[in-house]
């Protein structure tokens, strides 16, 4: 289930012309279960208009203090009460500044001055005005006073300058508000993690790899920062952006992935190995392009890569160890005997045709407790559901 299901989120939109990703991120927030409700500065109607938030959220739009439809008056008191959180975004910089000194002179700042609820600023403007001495002593007094500030970025603006001040694009503001709901059940904790497939060369342009996406290690690379563990990942070749909080170490070859698991091991107290890692490479690689070779074919001597799992595993101070297992077929026998060979603790089973490369997956978690099947879903809320059994696991 979505961190967001049932939240009730009131998003803040200031004056800016990056008042437009406001409402993708209002469609973001409620697609993902959300109960959104906007509320729009005066300036910020000039570049968007209340009914497209309300189209979007299937809320009333706000925007005047002495709005009559809220019928005792008091929207700048009760638009927050029961809230998870006031988001603005964008937060342009005299925004800001209103809000560190306590001014409420419109329905937004009022809203911010007498909330109960967390307060996430989204700064939004151009170069000069983000990096002048006043704004940055507003952000620092706002992040001191509590408020979570989730931005801004670096890049082309729409003065045409570029620099930093530009707004998070939505969908990074809805992973940063993720994160923060999300229970740190792994704060203080160090993982180490392996996602991807790996690339075994055969000479400088062709090589051996696998369908595996990094999706799904990726997704757990996230949840595990999400619940506040440090995360480190060790990631084959993938087309993936590297989620917030998390370490990255690029590799290709399962040698390499390897080499880099045994340099940051010591400093982990969880193993997570999801790659896809090649089990045999080429014995020999060529150092130049090879060539057809006619009627006879090509014959390709193969050398079996190490299992980094198991290594780490048997190491005398080893981590706990967490295992994947994805099969075509007999999962429960392959998973099971798999996680008895390798000694570990706990091991994710999945058959292929339900995950790899996809964007849902279906799971089941082997243990010393017997069998435990998660419900299918989305691979970012199936990794949060092993999180949570992972948490749950250390735990006891």
């Amino acid at each position: 289930m979505s961190i967001f299901m049932g939240k009730r989120i009131v998003l803040g939109v200031t004056g800016g012309v990056a008042a437009y990703k406001a409402a993708e991120l209002a469609r973001l927030l409620g697609k993902a279960g959300a109960n959104v409700h906007c509320v729009l500065t005066e300036a910020a109607s000039r570049f968007v208009t209340p009914a497209s938030f309300q189209a979007l959220t299937g809320n009333p739009a706000w925007s005047d203090l002495w709005d009559v439809r809220m019928p005792n008056g008091m929207a700048h008191i009760d638009l927050t009460r029961g809230a998870a959180a006031l988001v603005v975004a964008p937060a342009s910089a005299n925004s800001i500044a209103k809000y560190v000194h306590g001014m409420a002179d419109d329905l937004l700042s009022t809203l911010v001055l007498a909330r109960d609820c967390p307060l996430v600023v989204c700064p939004a403007m151009n170069r000069q005005m983000w990096e002048n001495s006043a704004t940055q002593r507003n952000v620092a007094q706002l992040r001191q006073d509590g408020a979570l500030i989730l931005g801004p970025a670096a890049g082309e603006q729409a003065c045409g300058e570029v620099g930093m001040g530009r707004m998070l694009e939505p969908e990074q503001i809805v992973a940063g508000l993720e994160a923060f709901f999300t229970p740190k059940l792994l704060a203080g904790k160090r993982v180490l993690m392996t996602a991807g497939p790996t690339y075994e060369a055969l000479d400088p342009v062709r090589g051996i790899t696998n369908l595996s996406s990094g999706k799904m290690g990726y997704a757990l690379a996230r949840a595990c920062a999400n619940a506040g563990a440090e995360v480190t990942l060790v990631s084959g070749p993938v087309s993936l952006a590297t989620p917030a909080g998390v370490r990255r170490i690029d590799v290709k070859s399962a040698l390499e992935m390897r080499d880099a698991v045994l340099r940051h091991v010591a400093q982990a107290g969880i193993f997570i190995a999801v790659a896809a890692v090649a089990d045999y490479r080429p014995a020999n690689v060529s150092a130049h392009k090879l060539k057809k070779s006619g009627a006879t074919g090509l014959t390709i001597a193969m050398e079996q890569n190490p299992d980094i799992l198991s290594e780490v595993a048997a190491l005398s101070s080893a981590p706990f160890c967490v295992g994947f297992a994805a099969e075509s077929q007999n999962l429960d026998e392959y998973a099971t005997t798999k996680r008895a060979k390798k000694g570990i603790p706990l091991i994710v089973g999945n058959l292929v045709q339900d995950g790899m490369g996809g964007d849902a997956n279906r799971v089941v978690l082997y243990d010393d407790s017997g069998r435990h099947e998660l419900p299918a879903g989305s691979k970012d809320a199936v990794a949060a559901d092993i999180v949570v059994y992972l948490a749950n696991l250390l735990g006891a």
